[in-house]
């Protein structure tokens, strides 16, 4: 019996014409990929039609042909950005508030311009347009309708660029078009020249607050504000924090965790990932258990050593968000009495701390020690204001011990 003859498998392609139902003459390019001649029947044929020129599908063929030998799988279904992104946030393993702060990037500012693109027809185009687009005012965008600032602008390029390296990780795009210098995404000296200015304020600033806070307000939270201030803690440390982590003998406070901000109720390791502690003077430590009693008062659960801090009156942690717009309030208040208080947000209490530690001639080392920072050059890098003054005193210093400043 003879055995019938099968299609040749043409390994490196082909171009061929064929005519569409009104009569026209179109060109079709196919590709053979992962075909092995010891295994019968293997490979598989990709290709695309609806090409008006027999040149136009030989430049197809040509690319499909370069992809595949820069290992892009083309027997794969190339998803959109929209879809594609969401799927890489999924399996991100991040911290939550980072993993929720990509979504936003993309649900806010990547999705409603380049979602529906396949990630093979990103260009370098688009991306320019997207982050140009972004930095523009734009009356239609509910946030931001002034445009972008620069650094947020960055943070969009950074999380579109980690998506398409994952994307060609998966073979599914040949190179990344985020890492071409075309794409002119913000650099590092644009950024920087954007920056806010950093708002902290002065000793007597500060004691000006606390004792309004405290007397005139008479405000029922004053004890959280007075601990931001004489310890540096980040709003999420100070939300997170319980009193069995309160050492009100031993004078410190231990610095455990922190509130999750991406998840309602739940904490996580502090940002550093290491634990801290917090040496605190006398006078915090009446704030505390001045509070310690008012809560007891309250109710005896609020005030156990599994209790949190500055808890609600349920016991569960307090909003993060609901407490910074708390301070701002306060802060607008105090400055129709206080003249000269320049606004300040909730970080710039832990701002102002770290400055005045090193305008008084702290270590760095203590001071990033009480900040929890991970390396001493964030804490030198992100108070180099304060250098100057630090410098002035250890001239004055040195001049001193060697008697050269009589």
């Amino acid at each position: 019996m003879t055995k019938k003859k099968g299609r040749s498998r043409r390994v490196g392609g082909s171009v061929t014409k064929y005519k569409v139902q009104s009569g026209a003459i179109r060109w079709r390019y196919q590709l053979l990929v992962g075909y092995d001649p010891t295994v019968p029947g293997s490979g598989k044929y990709v290709g695309k039609g609806g090409l008006l020129t027999a040149a136009e599908a030989e430049k197809a063929l040509q690319k499909a042909r370069a992809d595949h030998a820069a290992g892009r799988d083309l027997t794969a279904t190339v998803p959109t950005v929209a879809d594609y992104s969401a799927t890489w946030l999924d399996g991100l393993d991040l911290a939550p508030a980072t993993v929720a702060g990509y979504r936003r990037i993309f649900t806010r500012h990547v999705n409603p311009t380049i979602g529906r693109l396949r990630l093979d027809k990103v260009t370098t185009t688009h991306l320019a347009r997207l982050y140009r687009e972004l930095g523009q005012p734009d009356q239609s965008r509910t946030r931001a309708p002034e445009g972008l600032g620069t650094n947020t602008v960055h943070k969009v390029h950074v999380a579109v660029g980690a998506m398409l390296d994952a994307a060609k990780e998966d073979r599914l795009i040949v190179d990344n078009p985020a890492r071409r210098k075309s794409v002119r995404a913000p650099r590092a000296k644009a950024i920087a020249r954007e920056k806010d200015e950093m708002v902290t304020w002065s000793g007597t600033q500060l004691r000006a607050f606390l004792t309004w806070d405290r007397d005139d307000y008479d405000d029922d939270v004053a004890a959280l504000w007075w601990l931001a201030a004489y310890t540096g803690m980040r709003r999420s440390e100070l939300l997170a924090l319980r009193w069995a982590d309160v050492d009100l003998t031993g004078a410190r406070v231990q610095v455990r965790r922190a509130l999750d901000t991406a998840t309602p109720g739940a904490v996580k390791s502090t940002k550093s990932g290491r634990a801290r502690v917090v040496d605190i003077d006398p006078a915090t430590i009446a704030v505390l258990r001045a509070w310690r009693k008012t809560r007891a008062a309250l109710s005896l659960d609020l005030a156990t050593a599994d209790a949190y801090v500055f808890g609600t009156l349920d016991g569960s942690p307090r909003n993060p968000m609901s407490v910074s717009e708390m301070f701002t309030r306060r802060v607008s208040k105090a400055r129709q009495v206080l003249d000269g208080l320049p606004a300040l947000t909730l970080h710039g209490m832990r701002h102002t701390h770290a400055s005045l530690l090193l305008e008084a001639g702290v270590s760095p080392k203590v001071v990033q020690e009480r900040l929890g920072h991970s390396t001493i050059t964030t804490t030198m890098d992100t108070y180099a204001h304060v250098t100057p003054t630090m410098q002035r005193a250890a001239a004055d210093r040195f001049a001193d011990a060697v008697g050269g400043g009589k």
